[in-house]
């Protein structure tokens, strides 16, 4: 007996109904996780008063070290110099690209610094493609970047420490997407991960401690918000991603991550109250068409591959 027996009615229906809700279910994944970890920063700048970007910087990698450790329980024992090397290369980067992007957003607005960090992943998908036309959306991705320091010299003067700590935090970001591929050749699943944030969060602890106010930390108010930044800026988008990759081709993954840059200033605008101006939006989604374009180009020139 057949027991769904209404595809006798509506033959294929059940399974092409559901086949689109697959299909539709990492995309919203992307997207959620894009949200979570944009939301996750501007609830970052919060912190800034109490513990310092270096601190939140800890915070966050700290609390998601131990989600992850629990959650994954990498392996220690046995492994390899190159794992060794592998996870401490990872963890290097997300040290830097963190306090290189907390330092930024702690004096320029969240929509304009994610702008200019983008930069990073858009300059290495071009260098690898094969296509001499993808430089040109590099050319237009820094035309967007242009338009944005005139809209914010418009609007109140360039903080050129803040544009400079963005720009770093862009090239901590390329290096932490060449750190991840190397990691992920050591390691299972998100293990190298794990262990990458933990010796992160192991790394900038001392600083840290030259940054946190521990008056003020020690508020309940701040701990736990502190723990929604670790859980927003990581946890969430981490996993969310790990799901959605197991069914969308590297090329769409990375055209959906491509609208951070929208995602960030929509967030700065809701939590932070931070507007940039028509300029500064047009700037943005500029950019956000270079990033596209440049992941599109890349997948021709077979760079990118499932």
């Amino acid at each position: 007996m057949d027991p769904q027996p209404w595809r006798a009615y509506e033959p294929g229906l059940g399974a092409s109904a559901a086949s689109r809700l697959l299909d539709v279910v990492p995309v919203v994944l992307v997207v959620v996780a894009a949200i979570s970890q944009e939301l996750g920063a501007a609830f970052a700048v919060k912190l800034f008063s109490a513990l310092g970007p270096v601190g939140a910087v800890f915070v966050r990698l700290a609390v998601s070290g131990v989600v992850l450790c629990a959650a994954m329980r990498p392996r220690i024992r046995g492994l390899t110099r190159r794992a060794w090397f592998a996870a401490i290369g990872l963890a290097a980067a997300l040290v830097v690209m963190n306090t290189c992007f907390y330092l930024a957003i702690d004096r320029i607005p969240l929509g304009v610094a994610v702008t200019i960090e983008v930069l990073g992943p858009l300059v290495l998908s071009v260098a690898v493609s094969a296509r001499r036309t993808a430089w040109l959306w590099a050319l237009l991705a820094f035309a967007g970047v242009a338009l944005l320091g005139l809209s914010q010299q418009r609007l109140g003067g360039i903080d050129a420490a803040g544009f400079a700590f963005a720009a770093a935090a862009a090239v901590a970001w390329a290096a932490y997407i060449l750190a991840s591929a190397r990691a992920g050749a050591e390691f299972p699943r998100l293990d190298g991960l794990a262990l990458a944030t933990a010796l992160g969060a192991l790394a900038i602890a001392p600083f840290a401690l030259f940054s946190i106010d521990p008056v003020a930390a020690l508020h309940w108010d701040v701990a736990g918000l502190a723990l929604v930044v670790g859980v927003m800026s990581s946890v969430i988008p981490y996993s969310l991603e790990l799901l959605s990759l197991r069914r969308l081709s590297a090329e769409t993954f990375a055209v959906l991550t491509s609208i951070s840059p929208v995602t960030a200033a929509l967030a700065g605008w809701l939590v932070l109250g931070q507007r940039l101006g028509v300029p500064g939006y047009l700037a943005i989604v500029l950019v956000s068409v270079a990033c596209v374009g440049a992941v599109r180009s890349a997948h021709r020139s077979g760079t990118i591959t499932n």
